[in-house]
């Protein structure tokens, strides 16, 4: 696939539909423009690593103005079979289904039905017991803290505390258990931290999804799929893979790459099963996601239809963490230049050419996106190279930057 648009029909279909003002294009400020000459380094790259072997393959795709500047693919689909990389491949997403379970949250309290400071405790009785470690909590958690990471609620996988150890040990995923067992068995752990003082990365999403499940008398997925995923056309973004005869569309890591080792928790988005995991669960295609990305971009509006108030996105995408005081450790994934959002991390520190406001997330798995209101675009990138993921984000955020004319 050479030239730096790939099959713009593919895409310029979904986005063709004349779009409502973005919020970034009510400031003073004009979006700079993507060169295309200079963005030609971004092919180059990803062909690059393709032929050092440090990935099997990727879809790459960078939106601005509401159209695709670049589409290309790279590489093969399965390092296996060596099946070439395709548009429409299938992804293990893992977190980026965060970024979705929250805009799915925010769509409850938009309607009214769910309110930020709310009590955890009173839509799951369980929490109104939870301790921190072995001592009382001194305040409830609530819905905001699992939409900003700091309900104390964490993961085992990664991490040496008492506490994160608890959660390597707990029987947390035994049997085919569904979003109700999960979150019950999960209210008998003890808290790492007081809610509302620390950032820490872990189940709280998954806690929300079970939240919205609750209000709204739905499954996630259910619910999901009646108001997000269903109209936005994302079709093929899911919990796990309906239907078997699509199986090799999905891409696969190498079997070098670490994550070929399963992580405790994470289970695989490809077998069927009933936990709808919020946090960690989805399958997705770049084209299902660009709608999403789209529509967080035009403040929560795609194709005529608003899925949420532009107000609603604003205070997403603003900083909870950093200027709320809350602490952050060494494992502070979104990085010292970064404060965190309600379900994104968000660029907090002017360091040009990147500009403050840039928000988005990635998953383990290796794809990653990020959302750039100042200068009207988007970036998605799949692939399933979890350990090469964290230096091409970088490497993609450099050269796509570079690209922007002063």
């Amino acid at each position: 696939m050479d030239g730096l648009v790939s099959r713009r029909a593919l895409l310029g279909a979904l986005f063709a539909a004349p779009m409502l003002p973005c919020l970034a294009r009510a400031g003073a400020q004009s979006p700079r423009d993507l060169d295309r000459r200079r963005l030609e380094a971004v092919p180059t790259y990803f062909r690059d690593e393709v032929s050092a072997g440090n990935i099997p393959g990727a879809v790459v795709l960078i939106q601005q103005h509401d159209s695709p500047v670049l589409l290309q693919c790279f590489g093969v689909r399965d390092p296996a079979t060596r099946a070439p990389m395709t548009e429409d491949a299938i992804f293990r997403i893992y977190s980026m289904s965060k970024p979705v379970t929250s805009v799915a949250a925010m769509m409850l309290v938009d309607d009214g039905r769910l309110k930020l400071d709310d009590a955890l405790a009173s839509y799951i009785p369980a929490f109104a017991d939870v301790r921190v470690g072995a001592a009382p909590v001194a305040r409830p958690i609530t819905i905001r803290d699992l939409l900003r990471h700091t309900s104390g609620i964490t993961y085992g996988f990664y991490g040496e505390t008492a506490v994160r150890r608890l959660y390597a040990k707990a029987p947390l995923f035994d049997g085919d258990i569904d979003n109700a067992t999960f979150v019950e068995r999960l209210a008998r752990l003890p808290l790492a931290e007081q809610p509302g003082t620390v950032w820490d990365y872990g189940h709280s999403t998954d806690v929300l999804g079970r939240v919205i499940e609750i209000v709204s008398g739905r499954s996630l997925y259910e619910f999901e799929q009646e108001r997000l995923l269903g109209p936005l056309g994302m079709r093929e973004t899911a919990f796990f893979l309906a239907d078997p005869s699509q199986r090799s569309r999905v891409a696969e890591p190498s079997p070098r790459d670490w994550f070929d080792r399963p992580i405790a928790g994470i289970d695989d988005p490809i077998r069927p099963r009933r936990w709808e995991s919020g946090g960690a669960g989805m399958i997705s295609t770049i084209s299902d996601y660009a709608r999403f990305a789209q529509m967080l971009l035009n403040g929560g509006e795609l194709d005529g239809r608003y899925y949420l108030k532009p107000e609603t996105v604003a205070v997403m995408t603003r900083d909870h963490v950093v200027g709320a005081g809350i602490r952050r450790d060494d494992l502070y994934f979104p990085g010292a230049d970064s404060g965190f959002g309600l379900g994104f991390s968000m660029r907090i520190t002017q360091k040009p050419p990147v500009p403050s406001g840039e928000y988005g997330w990635d998953g383990v798995g290796g794809t990653f996106f990020f959302i750039d209101p100042a200068d009207d675009l988007f970036v998605i990138v799949m692939m399933q190279a979890p350990s090469q993921r964290g230096r091409i984000a970088s490497d993609v955020r450099r050269l796509v930057y570079a690209a922007l004319a002063p």
